[in-house]
């Protein structure tokens, strides 16, 4: 590890955390993923062996601890791990106001999707196991379907079909489903300008919005952003979201 030969702390702490992927990998931890192909998975473009080598280097650095939890190992965040959090969250804030621009290299539909397993709202979810079947536009066909399947308190994501039939189905660009992610963009404005439509039974397909809801992020305000279309505060609290354009 290349130091930056000063006694300054900030230069101390970015000796460990400014290595490529480092902080994506502890943001993975913080998030609840505890195995490797879970912290994968929301690093997708991330080699197996750079993963192991950083939480290797995590790990002898007191930030991760390793536990092996029979054939499988799992990975946690030790005391001085858990105290990134309000370092991981601000450097997100930040980023959401300051660093908005996005290239298409940066729409990736695997992080988009395991980012919606990992956060939605299942609170406002049917118990029963309900099925969302998301079409990307624009997209390569390999990655063109993904599935939402919620049932009680367990959620998945698939890309390809579980076998299960689906109780709706959301169709967009990638482009427009990050920017309703992000908070960038409204459902409603979305399907007003048919960026996004939806298929499926009345009462299902209204309520999409709520369910689907957003990134933990999406409500940073960013300075000098236009309104027109722009999240503000949960995207369903004012008025019903139509199921379709009207």
């Amino acid at each position: 590890m290349t130091g930056y030969g000063q006694f300054c702390p900030v230069a101390k702490a970015m000796e460990l955390l400014d290595e490529r992927w480092t902080l994506l990998v502890v943001r993975e931890l913080l998030a609840g993923s505890t195995h490797f192909n879970e912290i994968r998975r929301g690093n997708p473009r991330m080699s197996p062996a750079l993963l192991s080598k950083r939480l290797q280097t995590l790990e002898r650095a007191g930030v991760v601890r390793r536990e092996e939890n029979g054939p499988r190992s799992c990975y946690r965040l030790t005391a001085s791990g858990q105290e990134l959090r309000p370092v991981v969250e601000a450097l997100g804030a930040w980023g959401m106001r300051w660093v908005g621009e996005l290239g298409e290299r940066d729409l990736d539909p695997h992080l988009l999707f395991w980012d919606m397993r990992r956060t939605v709202p299942v609170d406002r979810w049917p118990r029963g196991r309900t099925v969302l079947l998301f079409v990307l536009d624009g997209v390569r066909p390999a990655t063109s379907r993904w599935w939402l399947v919620v049932s009680g308190d367990e959620v998945d994501v698939c890309d390809t079909d579980p076998g299960y039939e689906a109780d709706a189905t959301v169709r967009a660009g990638l482009r427009t489903l990050v920017a309703i992610w992000r908070g960038d963009l409204t459902w409603r404005h979305a399907l007003r300008t048919s960026s996004v439509t939806l298929d499926g039974p009345r009462d299902i397909t209204a309520r999409i919005p709520e369910w689907v809801g957003a990134m933990t992020l999406a409500d940073v305000p960013r300075p000098g952003a236009p309104t027109q279309g722009r999240a503000a505060g949960p995207q369903w609290a004012h008025e019903p979201t139509p199921g379709g354009p009207d």
